[in-house]
């Protein structure tokens, strides 16, 4: 039997599960679930090596992360959100488990993050590197910069900052799951499989951000062209932290659909 995450549920209704991206937690999603947890059954689930899995080491394959991710869900299934890493899974798991899902919305997430000649919206794979070097050699110096550019110029930012890094810092990914997390975002590419999928698919980009562009939007339109997309003005990769009201709005007008 297929072992499944943790994860932390509240609320009632309609179920809606939060899937965190790489080196962070299910924490990040604390806000967000507090807000929709008057209309949904909100599942933040940690990602093994992450948050309150670290007792175990390894991440995982993609398709044994999927598999676990389903075996969290109900069986009536669950709106899956996947943000960046947690796109890739969310993907993985609606294709190997479409009973279980019954819609999947990508928020800064994207089936291939590294540039092809025919996906050149997205980071180039020195960009990764650099960034997966800096954030297993200093993973503190590294997630800080992170977070306080996701903040930049917004009202009261250094007491959201203080809040978020209380979260987040005090449960630092293994090494063994950074490693392994990076192997996704550098070798998955899942295009075929959202162009295949029979669930609704929904995408949210931030303006500004330079791992997922909001331009790969055009890329993802050819891929689905019946696919909803928005984008979330002045945000960069993490819009429910950077403009939580706005990314909100949407994120409801994508469940309602």
């Amino acid at each position: 039997m297929t072992a499944a995450l943790k994860a932390c549920s509240q609320g009632d209704g309609p179920s809606l599960t939060l899937i965190h991206g790489w080196g962070l937690n299910a924490g990040v999603w604390e806000d967000l679930a507090r807000a929709l947890a008057d209309d949904f059954q909100v599942h933040r689930v940690d990602l093994p090596g992450h948050g309150a899995a670290t007792d175990e080491t390894r991440l995982g394959d993609l398709d044994t992360l999927a598999d676990r991710l389903a075996a969290t869900l109900p069986i009536s299934g669950s709106t899956l959100v996947g943000w960046s890493l947690g796109a890739l899974v969310a993907l993985q798991a609606a294709a190997r488990h479409p009973q279980r899902v019954h819609r999947v919305i990508l928020v800064a997430g994207t089936p291939r993050f590294v540039q092809a000649p025919d996906w050149p919206h997205a980071m180039r794979l020195p960009v990764l590197d650099a960034f997966a070097q800096g954030l297993a050699a200093q993973y503190r110096v590294t997630l800080n910069r992170f977070l306080s550019l996701q903040f930049h110029g917004l009202p009261d930012a250094q007491a959201a900052l203080k809040t978020l890094r209380g979260r987040l810092l005090d449960s630092p990914p293994t090494p063994e799951a950074l490693t392994e997390g990076l192997g996704l975002l550098r070798d998955m590419d899942l295009r075929p499989t959202l162009a295949a999928l029979p669930c609704p698919v929904h995408a949210v980009f931030g303006e500004y951000d330079t791992l997922v562009p909001a331009a790969a939007e055009t890329s993802f339109k050819a891929l689905r062209p019946a696919m909803g997309t928005a984008v979330i003005k002045g945000a960069g990769h993490a819009p429910f932290l950077s403009r939580p009201v706005e990314f909100e709005a949407v994120l409801r007008s994508f469940l309602h659909d």
